[in-house]
């Protein structure tokens, strides 16, 4: 597991950026700068803006569904035109977290990793590993299994011992053990370094995608500490809020663009201290 075609392009994105950073896209209408305009036209230019300005330093990009649903058609058009817009040799992943059963699944499958032509996705086991075989078939793409999240009600369930240890790295422990075509992740966030480093004792290979850095409050270098392999790698450290939202002025492209080089910096020597 970990050694198909996506996390292969991901290592070679990162290693060709001295990086580890995916800068996420999250364009929340009530956070843009004023000079963006609110609507599908402006969320695809405001991204378009951020992508050109970082597509040297972030290794991967992960586009948040919500923010383009919510603009309507307009807002899938965006998110067509944004995707689009990213460098063909950086990986971009659909946060989409999707779950649900039979011809729905294959439906949310088949719209995110042939027609949208995301790279890979992120995705909600709660219903079971049935639910998210239509996603497993794909082969070269790349499938993150919601198992340990920064938000505050994640040990409502996450953390319920099972067995004699929590459920979420019985979830991790079953994601790593599917031999499918597709690469399979697994979202571990940030906040959780205990968690971290539990997950990475697993499995050396498995990518972890880990959100939280920035304005969560998580720090990067702990963060790759945990979450990389001995090698310093597989540890893909997201920022979207703190590089997005940088200046509420007209410079937001320019301080965007320097948090994302700080970050990526800081994400490579952590990685490089691991190894």
């Amino acid at each position: 597991m970990g050694q198909g075609g996506f996390a292969e392009r991901l290592r070679a994105s990162a290693h060709a950026r001295e990086s580890w950073l995916c800068v996420g896209l999250d364009p929340d209408p009530t956070r843009l700068p004023a000079s963006v305009e609110r609507s599908g036209r402006g969320i695809t230019r405001f991204c378009q803006a951020i992508i050109d300005a970082t597509a040297d330093v972030a290794c991967a990009y992960k586009a948040n569904f919500a923010f383009f649903e919510l603009m309507g058609a307009d807002g899938w058009r965006a998110l067509e035109e944004t995707r689009a817009h990213v460098p063909p040799d950086i990986p971009i992943i659909a946060d989409a977290k999707r779950g649900d059963i039979g011809n729905t699944a294959r439906a949310y499958a088949d719209a995110i990793l042939t027609k949208l032509g995301f790279d890979a996705v992120t995705v909600n086991p709660y219903l079971g590993w049935d639910s998210l075989e239509p996603f497993f078939g794909y082969e070269g793409k790349g499938v993150f299994v919601l198992c340990k999240t920064s938000n505050p009600g994640a040990d409502d369930l996450q953390a319920l011992v099972v067995d004699g240890e929590p459920l979420y790295m019985r979830v991790a422990r079953q994601a790593i053990s599917l031999r499918v075509p597709a690469d399979i992740g697994l979202v571990v966030g940030a906040t959780q370094p205990a968690a971290l480093r539990a997950v990475r004792a697993i499995d050396r290979e498995t990518i972890l995608l880990v959100p939280g850095v920035g304005a969560q409050g998580a720090d990067a270098a702990e963060a790759i500490s945990y979450a990389a392999n001995d090698s310093g790698d597989n540890a893909l450290i997201t920022v979207s809020r703190e590089i997005l939202f940088a200046s509420r002025d007209d410079n937001y492209v320019e301080a965007g663009s320097a948090v994302a080089r700080r970050r990526a910096r800081e994400t490579w020597h952590a990685s490089s201290r691991t190894s």
